[in-house]
C-alpha cells in the first residue's frame, strides 16, 4: 500500500468555541467544526429540517403522476438495479406505495441481472416489465441514461417515471437526457436541490414524500391520519451508507433517522434478520454497521446471484421467510469474498510484474480471462486503496466484450475521462457512464489495451506528483481525559462516512510491548507522553514497530468475556 501523507485537520477556533458555548462535547466540538459544521442548529436531525420535496426538480410532477396511478388502479412497475441502493429503493418504492393506497396486487418490479441485462433500463428490461403488464415504469437508483429503453417503453404506451441520483449521458457536451414523462434527479439539469449527494433510495423517499402532498391535496386523507412514511427511514439509511454517497447534512439525517428507529427496534423484517446473519446488534447500530455488514450481504446477491433474493428479504413481514433470506444472502456473501480474493492475488501478481518493469502508471487497467464479472468494482476499489491510482477491472461478459467497473481518487472525475476519451476515441467505448469516483465502461475484447493506454494518457494530463501521494487526514491527539468507554459510545453514536469521515487521532507512543495474535494482527501495549499506558491493535500487520512511533488510530471498545477496555485501532503509522 502507498505510504500516506499524514495531515492534522483545521479547526476552526472560533466555530469550535461556538458549538462549545451550545453544550457541544468538546471534544465532538473540535470534531465537528474540523469537518464544516459551523453551528449547532446543523447538529439538529429532526425530520422538520428536511430539504422540501418541493425543493426536488420533478418531485411534484411525479408525485401527481403517482397519486393519479393510484386513485386509478393503474398497474405500476418498479425497475430496480442490482445493487443495496437498488434494492432498498425498490423496497421503499413498493412498501410507501402500498402505504398511501396502492394495491400490493398491482405493485411489481424487475430487476436486471448483471451478466445478461447489464444496467438501467434497456429494451430488453422493458420487455421483461412487460410481462406484468404495466401502465406505469418507475425506475430507481437508474433510468438517466436510458435513452433507449425509455423510448421502447414509451413506444409500448407506458407512462415512465424515472428516479435517479446518477449523472447524465453527454453528447456534444450536453445532458442527453430520456423522454420519460417525469424525471426526478437532484443531478439533472436546471435542478437546485442542494443535496446533490443524495442516493436513489432518498430520491424515491423524496418522491413518495411529494406524493403523500399530493394525494392530501386531493383529500385522500380527509377524517384519517395520513401514512407515516418514516417507517421506512432503516431502508432509506441503509441504502445512503452502502452506496457510498457524500455525507452531506441532509443525508445525515436521513441516516441519523434509520440509525435511531434501529436502534430503538423499529426497522423491516428483513433488515433486523440481516442484522442477526451479520452478529451484529441493532441496539447499538452505527453507519459502519450498513457499510460493512448489512450492505455487502446484499450487494453479494447482485453480484453473484439474483438480487431478487435482496428485495424479497427486505419486502417479506414473515420472520422465519427474511431469516432465510438473510441466510442465503450470508452465504453468497462468503463466496463473493472468496472470488475476491482470488482476483485480488491474480491483480495484485499483475501489478508486481508492472512493478518489476517501470514506475507505476498514474492510473490502471487490468483484465483477466479469470476475473468474475460481478466483483470488478470491488477488486477496482482495493486496488485504488492500495495504491491512490484512478484503477479499472475488466472482466468477460456474456456475450463476449469486456465489462469494466473503475474507482477513483480525489482529483480525478472518472465519468469526465471516460468522456474524454470517448471523444479522442470514437468507437472504443460502447458505452459509459458513472460519476467522479465510480464508473463503468464496456469495450470490445480487441479494444482494451486501446483503452487502457488511454485513460493513463488522460491520468497523466490532469494528476500531478501531489494529487498522486495518498493523504491521510486525521484530528491530532487525543487528551487522556477522553480516552475512555463514554468517548468511544458518544463517538459511535454519531453518523460518520463518505465526506464526513470517522475521526482518526494521531499520537507520539512508545512502544512498551508487542506480539503476534491469530498470526497476523499486532498486539501492542504503549506509554503515551503523559505517561498513560494503553492497548492497541493494528489489524493484518506482522512488521514490528520501533521502539517510538506516531501512530493513526481510531478509539474502539474490545469486548472480551463480559469485560469492556477502551483500546486504539491503529490504522498507519506517520
Amino acid at each position: 500500500m502507498s505510504t500516506p501523507r499524514i495531515v492534522v485537520r483545521d479547526v476552526p477556533p472560533r466555530v469550535c468555541f461556538a458549538l462549545e458555548q451550545a453544550g457541544v462535547h468538546p471534544l465532538l466540538a473540535r470534531l465537528l467544526a474540523a469537518r464544516g459544521v459551523s453551528s449547532a442548529g446543523e447538529l439538529d436531525d429532526g425530520l422538520q429540517h428536511l430539504l422540501p420535496p418541493q425543493a426536488l426538480q420533478g418531485a411534484q410532477a411525479a408525485g401527481a403522476l403517482l397519486a393519479e396511478a393510484i386513485e386509478a388502479g393503474r398497474r405500476i412497475c418498479i425497475v430496480a438495479d442490482y445493487d443495496c441502493d437498488g434494492a432498498t429503493a425498490c423496497a421503499v418504492a413498493i412498501r410507501g406505495l402500498v402505504a398511501l393506497g396502492a394495491e400490493r396486487a398491482r405493485l411489481g418490479y424487475v430487476v436486471p441481472d448483471r451478466a445478461r441485462h447489464g444496467y438501467g433500463l434497456t429494451p430488453a428490461i422493458v420487455e421483461l416489465a412487460r410481462t406484468l403488464q404495466p401502465q406505469l415504469l418507475v425506475t430507481v437508483d437508474n433510468g438517466i441514461a436510458s435513452v433507449e429503453g425509455v423510448a421502447h417503453a414509451k413506444a409500448l404506451g407506458m407512462q415512465v417515471l424515472v428516479t435517479d441520483h446518477h449523472l447524465p449521458a453527454l453528447h456534444e457536451g450536453q445532458a442527453l437526457l430520456p423522454a420519460a414523462d417525469v424525471i426526478v434527479n437532484p443531478n439533472q439539469p436546471g435542478c437546485g436541490f442542494a443535496s446533490k449527494a443524495l442516493a436513489g433510495v432518498g430520491v424515491m423517499f423524496y418522491v413518495l414524500l411529494a406524493t403523500r402532498a399530493e394525494l392530501r391535496r386531493r383529500g385522500r386523507f380527509e377524517g384519517t391520519a395520513q401514512p407515516r412514511l418514516d417507517a421506512l427511514l432503516d431502508l432509506v439509511a441503509l441504502g445512503t451508507v452502502a452506496d457510498v454517497v457524500k455525507l452531506d447534512a441532509n443525508n445525515r439525517r436521513l441516516v441519523a433517522q434509520g440509525l435511531r428507529r434501529i436502534r430503538g427496534g423499529r426497522m423491516q423484517t428483513g433488515v433486523a434478520a440481516l442484522f442477526t446473519a451479520a452478529r451484529r446488534e441493532p441496539a447499538r447500530a452505527s453507519a459502519a454497521d450498513f457499510g460493512f455488514a448489512l450492505g455487502p450481504r446484499l450487494n453479494a446477491a447482485g453480484r453473484l446471484a439474483d438480487m431478487t433474493l435482496g428485495i424479497e428479504c427486505l419486502l417479506t413481514d414473515d420472520a422465519a421467510r427474511a431469516a432465510e433470506l438473510a441466510s442465503q444472502l450470508d452465504a453468497i456473501n462468503r463466496e463473493r469474498r472468496e472470488v475476491e480474493d482470488g482476483m485480488r492475488e491474480q491483480a495484485e501478481a499483475a501489478l508486481a510484474a508492472l512493478a518489476g518493469q517501470a514506475a507505476l502508471p498514474p492510473a490502471l487497467a487490468l483484465f483477466d480471462e479469470g476475473f468474475h464479472e460481478g466483483v470488478v468494482g470491488i477488486v477496482a476499489g482495493r486496488l485504488k486503496d492500495q495504491l491512490h491510482r484512478p484503477s479499472f477491472v475488466f472482466a468477460r461478459g456474456a456475450d463476449g466484450r469486456l465489462k469494466g467497473s473503475g474507482r477513483s481518487i480525489p482529483g480525478f472525475h472518472l465519468r469526465d475521462a471516460l468522456d474524454l476519451v470517448a471523444k479522442r476515441h470514437p468507437g472504443l467505448l460502447l458505452r459509459f457512464g458513472g460519476h467522479a469516483m465510480a464508473a463503468g465502461a464496456t469495450v470490445e475484447a480487441e479494444g482494451f489495451e486501446a483503452f487502457a493506454a488511454a485513460l493513463v494518457q488522460v491520468a497523466a494530463e490532469w494528476l500531478d506528483a501531489a494529487t498522486l501521494m495518498r493523504t491521510l487526514p486525521t484530528d491530532g491527539p487525543l487528551p487522556l481525559e477522553w480516552f475512555n468507554a463514554e468517548t468511544a459510545a458518544l463517538l459511535e453514536a454519531q453518523v460518520w462516512g463518505q465526506g464526513f469521515e470517522a475521526p482518526l487521532f494521531l499520537d507520539e507512543v512508545q512502544v512498551l510491548q508487542q506480539r503476534l495474535v491469530g498470526e497476523k494482527h499486532l498486539k501492542l501495549r504503549l506509554r503515551t507522553p503523559d505517561g498513560s499506558a494503553r492497548e492497541a491493535i493494528w489489524f493484518g500487520r506482522v512488521e514490528p514497530l520501533p521502539e517510538r512511533a506516531q501512530l493513526v488510530y481510531r478509539l474502539s471498545v474490545d469486548e472480551w468475556n463480559g469485560q469492556r477496555r477502551v483500546q486504539m485501532v491503529v490504522q498507519a503509522l506517520a
